[in-house]
């Protein structure tokens, strides 16, 4: 990761027009021979990093429109334990790929991809650029990189599956995928069921390792001169210090009842992926009397701090980000610059 520099004087330079061709609404003949692409900016970064704030300031500035990257904010009606922007921000700064299914439904890095280049393309079409803001790193390497080929989905069989896990439990149906494909359930914790099913499923439909299929996977960026900012802060006890603030905050608007309505609305069970969410998980095992309500803050602090560990290691494995430290107190400065220079 290629540290970013901040130059005097960026919050001076104003933001290019729309566009590359004339009238600003694409290239031109000439640029389009040139292999020109569109631009797009990618922010992403642990969570309490400050990325929506950054995002609003970049909207405000620079002709762009924000696409979500959080694999939370698809579900509708989970607002406060994602941190989903309320009506009002939303009126100002719309998102596009956010409330797109219920917390029942699942939704996958294929369709975010497939989601994520569409609306990419729309917004270009109309002279504005993409900005792409979150922290789902597998979202962020499958828009960068691609997807491996994977067969779809198979209810009958994952039904199947979980019937087993549900006499059997996840760890025996993860010892069977160690025995089967032990480079994939090295990497899986044996409670991992979200993990394990499709590894299995995988295996059961084709014969074949998950691993064998990712060796197969063809590079396939997305056709877009993309700027890659990414927010690693530099003081770690700052960073758990935001999270625990944040948690707390969620707690204070009210979390717990969110979670009891959704647990109203909805057929819900504590496997799918919406109920598996950071915060919602650990109020659900509060509910559930799992966990005692005096652990809820502390242990959903925990689970918080762990998942931007998660997030911090994803980012270390990835290229040509552009890397920000937020606590900086000239990393705005810094952030203006690069994008006025992409565009």
């Amino acid at each position: 990761m290629a540290p970013l520099s901040s130059p005097k004087g960026a919050a001076d330079q104003s933001p290019p027009p729309p566009g590359r061709g004339p009238g600003g609404g694409g290239p031109s003949r000439a640029e389009e021979e040139d292999g020109w692409q569109p631009p797009a900016i990618l922010l992403i970064g642990p969570t309490a990093s400050g990325k929506t704030a950054l995002a609003f300031d970049l909207a405000t500035r620079f002709p762009c429109d924000i696409v979500s990257v959080d694999s939370a904010q698809v579900f509708r009606d989970m607002n406060i334990g994602t941190a989903k922007p309320d009506a009002a921000t939303l009126a100002r700064f719309p998102h596009r790929l956010i409330d797109l299914i219920t917390p029942e439904e699942r939704y996958s890095a294929a369709q975010f991809r497939s989601d994520a280049l569409r609306e990419m393309a729309a917004i270009t079409a109309t002279g504005r650029i993409p900005l792409l803001v979150g922290g789902t790193m597998l979202y962020v390497k499958a828009l960068r990189e691609g997807l491996a080929d994977l067969p779809q989905a198979d209810a009958a069989l994952r039904a199947t599956i979980d019937a087993e896990a549900a006499e059997r439990g996840w760890p025996a149906l993860h010892a069977e995928l160690a025995r089967l494909d032990p480079e994939t359930a090295a990497r899986l914790k044996p409670n991992d069921a979200q993990r394990i099913q499709r590894a299995v499923e995988v295996l059961r439909l084709t014969g074949r390792t998950l691993g064998s299929y990712f060796a197969e996977q063809k590079d396939s960026a997305p056709p877009f001169n993309c700027l890659t900012l990414a927010l690693v802060p530099g003081d770690r006890s700052e960073l758990h210090r935001r999270i625990a603030q944040r948690f707390d905050d969620m707690l204070a608007a009210g979390l717990v009842d969110e979670v009891k309505m959704l647990r109203r609305k909805y057929r819900l069970d504590a496997g799918l992926p919406s109920m598996r969410c950071v915060g919602y998980r650990q109020v659900w095992e509060m509910l559930e009397g799992e966990l005692p309500a005096a652990e809820l803050r502390d242990r959903g602090v925990f689970a918080t701090r762990q998942f931007a560990k998660r997030q911090l290691t994803w980012l270390k494995s990835m290229d040509e980000l552009l890397v920000v430290d937020p606590l900086q107190s000239d990393s705005t400065e810094a952030v203006l610059a690069a994008v006025s220079a992409h565009l």
